[in-house]
């Protein structure tokens, strides 16, 4: 089985957590893939019994990897998702960061996660991504988003105002700090944050929440995520920020944004031995009482 190993950051106090994953996958006669950034950090703390293949992009693979280990916290699978693309590789999110909602493996089931892979002893969760277009394709090919989309304001002090129509319906103004449109995915990220609700994922939704907006009667709302977004930006700065999970870029008020569902997704893969209640209870503290 051809394995990648992905991260952005090496965590030196799991270092026996990384040399076990890789004794673990030569034991198995796995070929090994490590992107550029993370073999030079592994290299001098982990040992390997042969020279793995070193990558920066899908173009340098001989041949397409089964599987991608993605070594971090959330932010990292935020990271490999403009990596992979619509390529269908299937993605192992091991925690190694902090709260790590979408890196399902803890540190330390390194071992037993990888003979659930190396045995297909585990299910795909599809995760539906948000596309954003513009007339002058702002993003390029990365023009998707796992978690969300925001619309920020790029001044201090002055709200601005987001005009939203829902397939052609307008939906509202929003005076505020800024707008977010979160998959369910991202419901627990940045929407949780302002107050969005939780959404499972597989719920075929889309979530639209203000930022600190200056109207209490105004609410996130749930969506069909075969809707169309169409965004009108308003304010006394002639640009604002706008954001795709973590990649941002200055956009001028006069930039008309549509939104919709992107046209392929992504797979996370889960272990048969955790659901998403689990991962809530898990993270968000449910239940944390002398009586439970």
């Amino acid at each position: 089985m051809r394995i990648a190993l992905y991260g952005i950051q090496y965590f030196d106090k799991y270092q026996d957590n990384y040399q076990t994953m890789i004794t673990k996958l030569e034991k198995y006669h796995c070929k090994i893939y490590v992107n550029q950034m993370l073999y030079n950090e592994l290299k001098s703390f982990v040992k390997f019994k042969h020279q793995p293949k070193i990558y920066q992009s899908l173009s340098d693979f001989d041949h397409k990897p089964d599987v991608f280990f993605c070594i971090g916290g959330d932010g990292s699978i935020l990271d490999i998702i403009t990596l992979v693309g619509d390529s269908n590789i299937p993605i192992l999110g091991i925690n190694m960061g902090r709260l790590g909602f979408l890196s399902s493996v803890s540190h330390d089931e390194v071992e037993m996660a990888v003979e659930a892979v190396l045995n297909n002893n585990y299910i795909l969760d599809r995760r539906t991504l948000l596309s954003i277009r513009t007339d002058d394709n702002l993003f390029g090919k990365l023009n998707f988003a796992l978690n969300e989309i925001t619309i920020q304001k790029n001044d201090q002090l002055s709200m601005i105002v987001t005009h939203v129509y829902v397939n052609d319906q307008f939906l509202n103004s929003y005076w505020s700090d800024g707008l977010l449109v979160a998959t369910p995915t991202g419901s627990t990220a940045y929407n949780l944050a302002v107050g969005g609700p939780i959404v499972m994922p597989g719920s075929e939704n889309f979530i639209i929440s203000p930022i600190a907006a200056h109207n209490l009667t105004v609410r996130p709302i749930v969506i069909s995520n075969n809707s169309v977004l169409k965004l009108r930006i308003q304010g006394r700065a002639s640009s604002f920020i706008m954001g795709l999970d973590s990649r941002f870029q200055t956009v001028s008020t006069t930039t008309e944004l549509i939104i919709c569902k992107n046209d392929f997704s992504i797979n996370l893969i889960q272990l048969g031995n955790r659901s998403y209640f689990d991962t809530i209870r898990e993270k968000l503290n449910w239940g944390l009482d002398s009586r439970n």
